[in-house]
């Protein structure tokens, strides 16, 4: 089993399917604790769910509709101008084509981060300039010294994502614009924004009204991340509709699937769930972050993502624990190893209920201490104050459609 678990986890720098660890496991997946994948574990509602089970005949029999017109109901519920969006079956497929049809030579970006930024740009032979956030600044992302690097490196394209992926890292929205504004020689600015519902930092976190408008940004989004429903595979990008035409015209007609369609049709029913299940995963992030802080020797990064970065002490290794917490626990955790710029020694967590961060406590404590240290769950001290977030929380989510059309003064 550790073998075939190994190479489906270190293979790449993408996590695996489910349904491959699943397999690996030999099928047996009923209690079976996933912090490695990261979804949404509040939304879809089960209603959603149910109204998905009703349809599924007709969801698999039948061409969905154009992409045009799943695009405008999606516009229509977000409050986008169609003509600045184009959607893609995953985010995948549109960090392909804007690098297909965008990227000429160079492409600059942090890492660790998402391993398509570095992997897409490679495979197609162009130069990729990678940054390094430093540990000891606990990954923390400098946009002028991002700039000065692009500068020296006289890179064509820069990419960061915003909160960045593995470390949760956010950057506030005025710091974006700023890069934004200094780069404006570039031939492309992309700023991924796949977790960025997750925020609770600042009130406004999106750029993506502001992409409409300049000559060279893009915004990528994520909704399978945002919703919990990574299988579906659908995304969409913002830009001036110069930028989005391009990329829409490269895509194949019906890049959208059914379930995509009846999902995006099903949104604007349901938006006051969404936002509720964001409220509720912020709640439980902080939580976690507070229970994983109170393991000695374990270091605990501060996230905006619905996932949490920890660092292992020094004479642990996270390829033993994640294969421990496997067999022994039934719980899947992201190593990091794979990962540009990072190490075995790191592990990405994923946000999820209480119940199933006992688990991962128990399964930790036992790992790290080699006895159990589930008490910590009921006797953890409170943070400091600023210990977890990186600015102060809003007290209320911002509703989808203000995340759009509110602009910076």
């Amino acid at each position: 089993m550790a073998g075939s678990i190994d190479a489906l986890l270190r293979q790449n720098a993408h996590s695996p399917s489910y349904f491959a660890l699943a397999r690996a496991e030999g099928g047996h997946q009923a209690d079976l604790i996933d912090f490695c994948i990261p979804c949404n574990p509040y939304f879809p509602t089960p209603e959603m769910f149910g109204r998905l089970r009703d349809t599924l005949e007709t969801i698999l029999k039948y061409y969905p509709s154009g992409a045009d017109t799943i695009t405008a109901e999606l516009c229509s519920t977000l409050g986008l101008n169609p003509q600045t969006v184009a959607m893609g079956n995953g985010s995948t497929e549109l960090i392909t084509w804007i690098d297909h049809l965008l990227v000429r030579e160079s492409l600059a970006t942090p890492i660790p981060t998402f391993g398509r930024w570095t992997d897409q740009p490679l495979e197609t032979g162009k130069r990729v300039d990678m940054f390094p956030l430093p540990e000891s600044r606990d990954f923390a992302f400098d946009p002028e010294a991002f700039i000065n690097f692009i500068r020296e490196r006289r890179s064509r394209v820069a990419v960061i994502c915003n909160p960045n992926n593995p470390d949760g890292g956010y950057v506030p929205r005025q710091d974006v614009l700023r890069m934004m504004d200094r780069l404006i020689d570039l031939d492309l600015v992309v700023v991924d924004e796949s977790f960025i519902d997750f925020v609770d930092a600042e009130a406004v976190t999106s750029v993506a009204d502001e992409a409409s408008i300049r000559p060279n940004v893009i915004v990528l989004k994520s909704l399978g991340k945002n919703f919990g429903l990574h299988g579906i595979r659908f995304g969409y990008l913002v830009a001036n509709p110069a930028l989005a035409g391009t990329i829409r015209k490269a895509l194949p007609k019906w890049n959208l699937n059914s379930f995509a369609e009846i999902v995006v049709f099903l949104l604007k029913e349901h938006r006051a769930e969404y936002q509720a299940s964001l409220a509720r995963l912020a709640l439980d992030r902080r939580s976690m972050a507070q229970q994983l802080s109170s393991l000695p020797g374990l270091k605990v990064f501060a996230s905006q993502g619905n996932f949490i970065l920890v660092k292992l002490p020094n004479d642990r290794d996270g390829v033993q624990l994640r294969d421990y917490l496997l067999s022994e626990h039934g719980v899947f955790v992201r190593e990091c190893g794979n990962k540009l710029g990072s190490t075995s020694r790191f592990l990405r967590l994923v946000v999820r209920p209480p119940q199933d961060v006992h688990r991962l406590l128990t399964g930790l404590g036992a790992f790290l201490y080699g006895r159990d240290k589930s008490h910590l769950i009921t006797s953890v001290p409170e943070p400091r104050a600023g210990q977890f977030e990186q600015v102060s929380p809003r007290l209320q989510v911002t509703p989808i459609e203000t995340i759009y059309q509110t602009r910076a003064s």
